[in-house]
């Protein structure tokens, strides 16, 4: 009866595990289909093309993808080292009568609808970014401020708990041979809990480039390049956000879906690189 039982556990997860390639895959042919319109009319330039003019049926990528890329890389760089900075004071530093109330509010943060970190960035950033920095406050830098703040909880509670995860025995014998906090935390503690920290910054790099809510209340919705991140830009979810329901020709309809077909293509391309390039190097160390 085990026996059984063991079977049809097995290839009721092999069945499971089957179906979410073939969700992915369905997912990328249903845009792929709404999307050849497009392909046919632009081809490769959709992706080099900075004009985007719904007026004129010209429609070029570049900025979108360029604001996508430039919000994301400036939220990691800005919370990857506050989430390590947190996870390491809860697991090893906090006294234990913090480590509870602080743990459960970062896991709020975490559960806070991105449309509220949106509204808040709004009213809060907008007008500190603009007196700080300069502009009109509503741009990519403060997008990628924004961002930040919703991917740090994230990072910082998963980090918390893969660090949670070394063994007492091994940060015991590090204390016995003379090793400070210090030698503990950067020697026993991140290497053993180093791929539960990079799966860590790689879902939340997914969740950053995907963002669409948050940053459109605070990024503008402007298809210019442009190196001044004080500047109106645009990313890819805000552009299918304001102008999906606008779309009144098939052409425009069928690129806002090329759109969203690069998205998908870019988000799997990065968190694959990602994944096998740190994970590869955590084996080789």
């Amino acid at each position: 009866m085990s026996i059984i039982i063991d079977k049809l556990f097995a290839n009721a997860t092999k069945i499971i595990a089957i179906a979410i390639l073939l969700i992915v895959a369905w997912i990328f042919v249903v845009l792929f289909q709404h999307s050849i319109e497009s392909i046919n009319a632009f081809g490769f330039d959709f992706i080099t093309d900075t004009k985007w003019a719904p007026n004129l049926e010209k429609f070029g990528a570049l900025p979108a993808i360029y604001g996508s890329v430039v919000s994301t890389f400036l939220a990691m760089i800005l919370a990857v080292p506050l989430a390590i900075g947190v996870a390491i004071f809860l697991s090893e530093l906090a006294p234990a009568k913090f480590k509870a109330p602080v743990g459960v509010s970062i896991e709020l943060l975490a559960a806070i609808p991105s449309v509220i970190y949106g509204m808040w960035g709004l009213f809060y950033f907008v007008p500190i970014v603009r007196d700080v920095f300069g502009g009109i406050g509503i741009s990519m830098l403060t997008a990628g401020i924004v961002l930040s703040i919703m991917i740090l909880p994230f990072m910082a509670a998963v980090t918390r708990d893969a660090m949670n995860t070394t063994p007492d025995i091994l940060k015991e014998s590090a204390y016995a041979l003379g090793g400070t906090k210090w030698d503990v935390i950067k020697d026993i503690i991140i290497p053993y809990a180093k791929a539960g920290i990079i799966g860590s910054f790689i879902l939340a790099l997914g969740r950053a480039i995907g963002e669409t809510m948050a940053v459109t209340f605070v990024m503008g919705n402007v298809h210019k390049i442009s190196a001044d991140l004080t500047q109106p830009a645009t990313s890819i979810p805000v552009t299918l956000a304001n102008e999906f329901t606008e779309a009144d020709t098939e052409l425009y309809y069928s690129s806002l879906f090329e759109l969203s077909l690069l998205l998908l293509v870019i988000s799997f391309t990065i968190i694959s690189v990602a994944k096998f390039y740190f994970l590869r190097r955590k084996r080789l160390v």
